[in-house]
């Protein structure tokens, strides 16, 4: 029976299991690559086909989640050889049992020259010539490619029928930061997607809560978590949960609209077997399409007085201050105070800069948000946590009553240190930007205005401003820029006004020395000096370097005053009296 007619008697219809997990349990295979067995081993892929058919599936899945990334690293022939062994054996399991074979693709990997369309649309063309018209693009962080694969394979051949499925975590959040309602809503709008789902990452409770909360449209939704979540015996990675449960759960998504049940990783045949058995007790039917009732969380007013005077249109003075190097925080709060005083507006706090630790940007953001009434901008790198401790940080953030964070992908950390240091960069900071928007719409009460960087002093300018565009498409609101010490920077400032929509702070570096600025111009990055501005520091001391920094200050606050919403100024040398004083002549200018 073709697959759309079948779906559309109402039935639900039951996909196999994991083929990677299930191959890494035979003995000897732990450590296999299991894509690789359609070749070496073709006799144990085509066991576990059967397996799962026996059980109950009549959908299963070509051995070849990986072949895109044998396509994308250039072994073209290897990836063909395990498409056509795959089709071969699924076609050759299936027939006995008038299954459906859904032609298998895994996300494409994000390699220069080799995007991810062009890469699903290569194995589908390998596909399509073994006769597949069913297809499964499956575990997707994101939809990039999707809509040229669909529409590749309709041009192909029009009785293909796709199922797209993405990998959200119980947050609703992919990897990448998209937000999985909005990968779901925009692929169903998709003409040549013929089904929409989620699979993998999340276990079967999530899976279910997830998707009883998820507004349905009108095509099929697929629904295939996993039997759980991972643990670790000995060198193995497991999954404990029992085929009951994982059957129980499961036959619970179908009475919450999902069309088409299956497992992911660490489901067996007995998974399967189980959710067989408990869809025919449960005489389950598909309902229809239905929309879910509005679950959004209450929002709390507005509680960022920065983003409140941004918003009005009043310009802001926000000062970045280094948080210590070790546990005395006496001079911190107190220079905390003194910029207050002064009429900053925000203390901006660095995260680890360099790569060197610090005290936590945080932890210091909530004390001085607790103890001393003020707006901190606490700076969150991508460097040094992965996507759970930057969602548990934010968390603590937010209870805390802090609204603003500025992200950024963070400087490496110093070679002389790699060996015991290792970097996360989990995200870049545009993909961090838009899982903290992801965040906003369905975790935190009240939303964090997320801010970014913007280097004015790039040699190639063109390409952070684009850059800072797509930041803005993820959802940054506003940009503190690297130092304003040239004409070049301010002619960059000047393009950045134009092309975008963000609120702007230009920075503001008070240089104190000759020695101070050819520091700056040659050993920082992001940072550039004018020689004009180095050559009025030779021969000043220090109380004389102090005046001219205050004057060259002023006046580049002066000069960049219509292109920004505001002044970033960066403290020097922790010369935070130096500050207040530059703080005092600006609003004196006002």
């Amino acid at each position: 029976m073709e697959i759309r007619r079948y779906l559309a008697q109402g039935k639900p219809l039951l996909f196999d299991g994991a083929m990677g997990t299930c191959y890494a349990a035979l003995p000897g295979r732990a450590e296999a690559r299991c894509e690789r067995a359609c070749l070496d081993h073709p006799e144990e892929v085509q066991a576990i086909h059967t397996a799962y058919l026996e059980a109950g599936s009549r959908a299963v899945k070509t051995n070849t989640f990986s072949v895109g990334v044998d396509r994308s690293q250039g072994d073209e022939a290897l990836a063909g050889q395990l498409i056509e062994a795959a089709c071969a054996l699924a076609k050759a399991a299936a027939e006995p049992y008038g299954a459906y074979v859904f032609a298998d693709l895994g996300p494409a990997p994000q390699l220069p020259g080799c995007p991810p369309a062009e890469n699903y649309i290569w194995q589908a063309d390998r596909f399509l010539a073994q006769g597949m018209e069913c297809f499964l693009l499956e575990t997707l962080p994101s939809d990039e490619g999707v809509a040229e694969l669909a529409a590749h394979l309709k041009a192909r051949r029009p009785e293909a029928f796709l199922l797209v499925s993405f990998a959200v975590q119980p947050d609703g959040v992919t990897r990448e930061g998209h937000l999985g309602s909005d990968l779901y809503r925009r692929a169903a709008a998709l003409p040549g997607v013929d089904a929409v789902g989620f699979n993998c990452v999340s276990g079967p409770h999530h899976m279910l809560r997830y998707i009883r909360g998820l507004e349905l449209g009108e095509k099929p939704l697929a629904a295939m978590p996993n039997a759980g979540y991972p643990t670790v015996l000995g060198r193995r990675t497991v999954y404990q949960g029992r085929p009951d449960y994982f059957a129980g759960q499961a036959a619970q998504m179908v009475a919450a609209g999902a069309a088409i049940v299956g497992g992911c990783c660490g489901t067996s045949p007995a998974h399967i077997a189980a959710l067989a058995e408990a869809l025919k007790e449960r005489r389950t039917t598909v309902p229809r399409a239905r929309l879910s009732r509005s679950g959004g969380r209450e929002r709390r007013p507005e509680e960022s007085p920065l983003w409140q005077k941004l918003d009005a249109g009043r310009r802001v003075i926000a000062v970045e201050l280094d948080p210590p190097a070790d546990d005395d925080v006496t001079f911190f709060l107190d220079g905390v105070r003194t910029l207050r005083d002064a009429g900053a507006d925000t203390v901006t706090i660095a995260d680890c800069p360099i790569g060197r630790p610090r005290a936590d940007s945080s932890l210091l953001a909530c004390k001085i948000h607790r103890e001393l009434g003020v707006e901190p901008l606490p700076h969150l790198n991508c460097r040094d946590r992965n996507l759970n401790a930057t969602k548990a940080l934010l968390l603590g953030l937010s209870m805390e009553g802090v609204r603003s964070v500025l992200l950024v992908t963070g400087d490496p950390i110093p070679s002389a240190d790699r060996d015991e240091v290792k970097s996360v960069f989990n995200f870049n900071s545009r993909k961090l930007a838009r899982y903290v928007t992801g965040l906003n719409e369905n975790v935190f009460s009240a939303p964090f205005h997320v801010f970014g960087a913007l280097n004015l002093n790039a040699h190639n300018f063109d390409k952070q401003l684009t850059l800072a565009e797509e930041k803005e498409a993820n959802g940054m609101s506003g940009f503190l820029t690297q130092p304003v010490l040239s004409r070049e920077a301010l002619d960059n400032l000047k393009l950045a006004r134009q092309r975008l929509k963000g609120k702007i702070l230009g920075g503001i570096f008070p240089v104190v020395s000759h020695r101070n600025a050819c520091f700056l111009n040659n050993e920082v990055s992001g940072i550039r000096v004018c020689d004009e501005i180095i050559s009025l520091y030779e021969g000043k001391d220090r109380e004389e370097g102090e005046r001219l920094a205050l004057t060259i200050s002023v006046e580049i606050a002066r000069a960049v005053e219509p292109w920004t919403d505001g002044v970033y100024l960066m403290t020097p040398f922790r010369r935070v009296e130096l500050m207040r004083r530059l703080i005092e002549q600006i609003r004196g200018k006002e």
